[in-house]
This record gives structure tokens, sequence and C-alpha cells, in this order.
């Protein structure tokens, strides 16, 4: 049976009452100062709150405990890859010989910090296929960037300048053409085809000699991975251009295949999607680059090698670098996390990944078929693509199915992305999901459906039983509006 709707906690913000106090501070044992002489004047419009220490606490808390998260909940946002972080990692994390250090102490200082980072790239190298990495991008579209600048440093540095085009899927993530253009490049969208691949006659007509290169997610946004992968690199090199791969999917793949075996050039990672550090609230983040040798010598420096002896140590004396792409080496904490999330799993548990994550979503999709079918009907990777348009004839669109999800105290997935498909829904369970919660979702899913059919308003109207209704979210984007204020009424006299 589905979850009950889920009533939000009812908050009431003006607690002041005259003559209470949250603290007791002692007599003072100094002359008195008159703060008006002194200061030119006390604000006395501030009307501060009147509170005792039990009320703001039980405040504060309450406020707590309206917020989501994956400690609180089940969290399906599709293309997003919000995992589980064990609290092992922040526990490592905190360690003081990694929060005691400053980025600019002399680098003899830190040999420990410095063994951090080479194990982490010696791990990543291992786990995609490619030749080196760099940790010095602090997220996933600077990743992105960075990949794209050692692509034009390689062209230039073959007198190859007439390249200023970079293809782009049409199911792209919308940083892919940010990104290239960012960089200077403009961008040819690449169609999809019918089964959900990158249309290879497309791709051929769109290979002219202006083209830098590919960027290609893969598994896609629609959650499939490309059959015609090791096709579309051959296809891309014999034009001159070069692969990138947006390793934004990279969770259904770890551990069990390696996109430096595909064919790529180069691709980013995002760290908190696929090694477990934290997500979300603009950052911290690693957007960690891989690279094949060609492209080794425009790295952004200093370049973190060992030497013959396997000590690590850091080369500036890079006369081809496209130079620095971030103030300091990276996020370090964030790649001690991924660190211990990569010792913990070891090489032979790193399948167990991408396997369970794949798994996950393939059941997810069987479950819900009859209700909002497959975009394409295939197996999916780590993710699965979901069209709720047999709903639209009713008044009903994807966003009202979501909305209605929150009533039962579940996060929304992702909405109307990849935006080829029509009233996209984008589920990613990830592999750290028990199928209890798998259940308990996709029985929710099945009666909010039903309810689409048979009572369409209580859709278009959630959710009704949380702190907040309905938002005018494209408003709210332009008004932000994320402090209360009393009216004139609420202010103490």
């Amino acid at each position: 049976m589905p979850t009950k709707v889920v009533p939000a906690p009812k908050l009431i913000f003006e607690k002041s009452s005259p003559g209470r106090v949250g603290c007791n501070l002692p007599k003072a044992d100094t002359p008195a100062v008159n703060l008006e002489a002194t200061l030119g004047g006390v604000r006395k419009e501030l009307n501060l709150p009147e509170v005792s220490e039990l009320d703001l606490l039980r405040h504060f808390t309450n406020l707590s405990h309206i917020n989501y998260g994956i400690e609180t909940g089940f969290y399906p946002l599709g293309s997003c890859t919000m995992k589980y972080n064990p609290k092992i990692n922040e526990v490592v994390a905190a360690n003081p010989g990694f929060t005691g250090i400053h980025p600019m102490q002399p680098i003899e200082t830190v040999p420990g910090a410095l063994e951090v980072l080479a194990q982490v790239q010696d791990i990543l190298c291992e786990v995609t296929g490619f030749d080196e990495i760099t940790l010095q991008p602090l997220a996933g579209a600077h990743g992105e960037l960075t990949c794209l600048m050692l692509i034009r440093a390689y062209h230039h540095s073959r007198g190859d300048s007439r390249r200023t085009v970079i293809l782009v899927p049409d199911s792209a993530h919308g940083t892919n053409p940010a990104s290239a253009a960012l960089c200077g490049y403009s961008v040819r969208s690449i169609a999809t085809n019918a089964d959900g691949n990158t249309d290879l006659e497309a791709l051929k007509a769109a290979l002219e000699s202006d083209v830098a290169g590919l960027m290609l997610t893969n598994p896609s946004t629609l959650g499939l991975f490309e059959p015609n992968i090791e096709e579309i690199c051959r296809l891309v090199h014999e034009a001159g251009g070069q692969v990138f791969c947006d390793g934004a999917n990279m969770n259904a793949m770890v551990g069990t295949t390696r996109p430096g075996d595909h064919g790529f050039d180069c691709m980013h990672l995002n760290l908190h999607k696929t090694f477990s550090t934290p997500h979300g609230g603009g950052g911290p983040g690693c957007g960690a680059i891989g690279l094949k040798s060609h492209l080794e010598p425009f790295l952004p420096q200093p370049v973190l090698r060992r030497s013959p002896l396997g000590k690590p140590e850091l080369l500036t004396e890079r006369p081809q670098s496209i130079g620095r792409v971030s103030g300091f080496f990276g996020q370090f904490l964030m790649e001690v996390r991924a660190l211990a999330y990569l010792l913990a799993y070891g090489k032979s548990g790193l399948p167990q990944i991408s396997r369970h994550a794949v798994l996950n979503a393939n059941y997810v999709m069987a479950r819900l078929k009859e209700v909002l079918p497959a975009a394409y009907d295939r197996p999916c990777m780590h993710e699965c693509v979901l069209t709720a348009q047999r709903y639209k004839k009713g008044g009903v669109r994807a966003l009202d199915i979501s909305k209605r999800l929150i009533d039962y105290g579940i996060h929304p997935p992702t909405n109307y992305f990849p935006l080829i498909v029509p009233e996209a829904i984008m589920i990613e369970p990830t592999e750290t999901e028990c199928k209890q919660t798998l259940d308990e979702f996709c029985e929710v899913m099945i009666t909010i459906c039903q309810e689409a059919e048979t009572d369409a308003e209580l859709l278009k109207g959630a959710p009704t039983s949380q702190i907040v209704g309905r938002l005018d979210e494209a408003q709210a984007v332009k008004q932000l509006d994320v402090r209360w204020q009393p009216t004139k009424d609420e202010c103490l006299v």
C-alpha cells in the first residue's frame, strides 16, 4: 500500500512575549556605559524578539524538520545521482591532519595531502581507462570547460585553428553547449534517432572540416548506453576531431566498463555523483577530468605526478599548459572523501555500484510501465526516462504528478528533461536504495497516476499538505525571497 499523505508541521513564526529571556547574563562588574552618548544613539526600531531558550530551540528544530535531504527520504532526481554519502567519509575528511593544513603552506610540509591526491588520480585512471587525471577543476561544468580548453590547445598546437565548431547531441545536458560557447566555440546539434541513439547519418553530415570535437554523454541523458560508441569515435577522429565524454552518468559504468576504452579522448567526472562526495548547495565540488596522453602536454598546471621512486611531486615547468583553472589544487577535502569511498569498495567491489544502479532503474521502469511507459522501449542503464503524455489530454502534466508526490512525503523526480521527450519524468534510484523503498515509491506513483485519471484537479492543485503550496517557480527565480519578515501588524510596538 502507498504511503499516506504527509502533513507538514505547523510553524508559528511570531513567538515573542514581553519579559521572556533566552539567557541569564552575569551581573556587570564594569562601569556602566552610556551607549546612546557613546554611539550617537541606539536603534530602538530593532524590536528584537523576546523568547525563552526552549522556544528558540523548538522553533529552529521544527524548521529543520521541513528540510528534505537524502537522510530523510527517497530522492529520485534523474541525472543528479542523489545517492547516500557514507558518514565514514565525513569522519575521515574531518581528521585534523586534513582540515588543519593551508593551501599556501610549503609543499614539502604536506606530503600526506599530496599522497591522497596521487592515490585518487591513480585509482581514477584505472577506473576510467585514461592515461592522465587532474583534480583541479572545481565542478562538473568546470571540468567540461577544461576539457574543451585542452582540445582547443591541441588543435592550435598543430596549427589547426580553423576548427571552431563543437557538436552536441540534442539530448545533452545544458552545460555542454554552454561550456562550448564559453570556450569560444559555436555549437551544432546532432539529432537522436528513433531508438534513442545518436543518429549516425546526422553525425556524418555534420563532420565538416571546421569541427573541433563532439561532446557525448554516455550513457545518454535518456538513460541509454550508446551501442555505436566505438563507431562514433572513429568517425570523429577520421574527420580530425576529438571526442569528449560527459561523465555525469559514470555511476552506470564504474567498475564495469571504461570510457577510455571506448575511444574517448577526454572526459569529466562528477565526484559528487559517482564517488560519494557531498552534492548540492552550489559546492564545494570536484570536476576531475581524465584524458589520453596526446592531450597531456596541455594539462592545467601544476601537474601532480609520481617520481620514479613513487613520491608525489608538483610540476610547474609546462610550456604548453593551458595554465591554472583554479586558485588551488581543487577541493581537497572532496578528494579525501572520494578516496575513502574508493578504498572502501576496492577494485573487486566497484562493479557493485554500477550493477545495482542499473538493476534498480530497470526495476522501477518495469514496475511503472503500465502507468508511465518508457520513452524508449529498451533496457535502461542507471536511470529511466518515462513519459506522462497520456495524462495530458485530461489536463494533467508531468509537473502535476511530481507536485502531488510531495504530498506523499517524497521528493519529485526530474521533469521535462531531456527536452526531446514529451512530458518527461526522469528517475534515478541509484544503487543505495533498497527494494522496499523502491516498492513504496512505485506504489505512490501508481496511486498518483490513478488520481490523474479520476481527480485531475487534485493533482493540479498539489501540493496541498505542505508548508507552502504550488509556487510560481519562474517568478520565484526572478524575485527570490528567502527571509521571513513580519507584517506591520505583527511587529512589536
